[in-house]
């Protein structure tokens, strides 16, 4: 019998006793022997189909040579950091959906790991019931990761779609997104863009071998989206995503950064709506190879946190694919990449006072048009000299 604790018994934590319960058949087979979970702390007790597994005394877990793997479902990185450090130094394997912990910590913890030849595991982290990070790092291991890009925050494509879909402004969309349980009381993470910030790091660390903080990372959410440039993008063949992207340069540089982009229709990410999250990752190999599906809920990553479980049982093995070196040298300014830029003025331009190989999108009240490719620089300069309400990249 394998026996697993669980950090945490909130909406992914539930959701992992439910998954091992209602799978325990074929979890059974996969394993060669049965797996159950023994015990879940939990700041207070409370009455509930789970109050048998209940403890509020984290050294049960800690000292009890039982349990071979833990769930880490706090969230944070306090009490989150603390216990996980501890699990892993009493040789236990240890699993997380905690991107911000994984973003800001990782690093250490999966040398922790190293040390303590057990793993540290993180794949419903990023998309939650998506598989992504085994996919990056065992099935496009044969290629150099030149490029991901995705729409990595659900409520965030959730309320831009309803904006598309509906004409409805952001404040208005935000509160049904709150109503049906998508966005949290305090949305700041998810629409400022901080909660796909710290995924798109993650995302780097793996792709590139080398720390991306989160601190380097500049991260614009959609609070700042104009109506007006959803409906001229969609009249136009785009639509409006946030995305976070990190790409490598030129010599061993590399960059990532979270912001709403114009993105054309014929890109299959723009079809990507809703609770859906999407991430596109380019290999010089293969080419581009896109995963899709719920990017969180209770099941999803539940089911994300439980297969980590599993490998960490068959694997039994510290897995020396997984990991980045700590240092933070060679990343630059997301300003540095040429791209095309999205702008909309108050003003009435002449072709003559449009930068050169500019298209215009329309220009009643106004105008509306796409640059050729220009630096992140060029396009904030333009942005000022336009006293422009809207500047957004373009990605075909």
């Amino acid at each position: 019998m394998i026996k697993i604790a669980i950090l945490g018994l909130g909406t992914v934590g539930t959701g992992v006793v439910k998954v091992v319960e209602a799978n325990a058949d074929s979890i059974q087979h996969k394993l060669g022997q049965p797996m159950a979970v023994k015990t879940a702390l939990v700041r207070r007790f409370r009455s509930g189909p789970y109050q048998e597994l209940m403890t509020d005394n984290f050294r049960e877990i800690e000292s009890d040579s039982e349990i071979q793997v833990v769930v880490e479902t706090i969230g944070g990185v306090d009490a989150a950091y603390d216990y996980t450090r501890r699990c892993l130094m009493a040789g236990k394997h240890v699993v997380t959906a905690n991107k911000q912990l994984v973003a800001e910590h990782g690093c250490e913890l999966l040398e922790l790991a190293r040390q303590n030849h057990v793993n540290y595991l993180f794949e419903a982290s990023v998309g939650g019931g998506i598989p992504i990070l085994h996919p990056l790092t065992q099935c496009m291991a044969a290629n150099r990761i030149d490029e991901i890009y995705g729409i990595l925050n659900g409520t965030t494509n959730f309320i831009l779609t309803k904006m598309v879909k509906e004409g409805a402004p952001f404040s208005e969309v935000l509160k049904l997104a709150q109503e049906k349980g998508y966005a949290e009381a305090d949305p700041t993470a998810d629409v400022e863009g901080v909660d796909a910030g710290r995924k798109i790091c993650i995302l780097a660390d793996l792709a590139f071998g080398h720390q991306v903080s989160p601190n380097q990372v500049p991260m614009e959410g959609i609070t700042k989206l104009d109506l007006k440039d959803v409906e001229i993008a969609q009249r136009h063949g785009y639509q409006i995503k946030l995305l976070g992207r990190c790409l490598r340069l030129e010599g061993g540089h590399r960059t990532a950064y979270v912001a709403p982009h114009l993105i054309s229709q014929e890109n299959p990410v723009s079809d990507v709506n809703d609770v859906f999250n999407a991430v596109v990752v380019r290999g010089n190999a293969t080419g581009d190879v896109m995963f899709c599906g719920k990017g969180a809920g209770e099941l999803p990553t539940a089911s994300a946190c439980v297969a980590d479980v599993m490998e960490c049982i068959q694997e039994q093995r510290h897995r020396p694919e997984i990991g980045w070196s700590p240092d933070e040298s060679g990343f630059v300014s997301p300003l540095e990449l040429k791209d095309r830029w999205y702008f909309r003025t108050d003003m009435t331009l002449s072709q003559q006072e449009l930068p050169h190989g500019a298209q215009v999108l329309e220009s009643s009240a106004g105008t509306a048009f796409i640059t050729d490719y220009i630096t992140g620089h060029e396009a904030q300069a333009l942005k000022a000299k336009l006293s422009a309400p809207a500047c957004l990249r373009v990605l075909d």
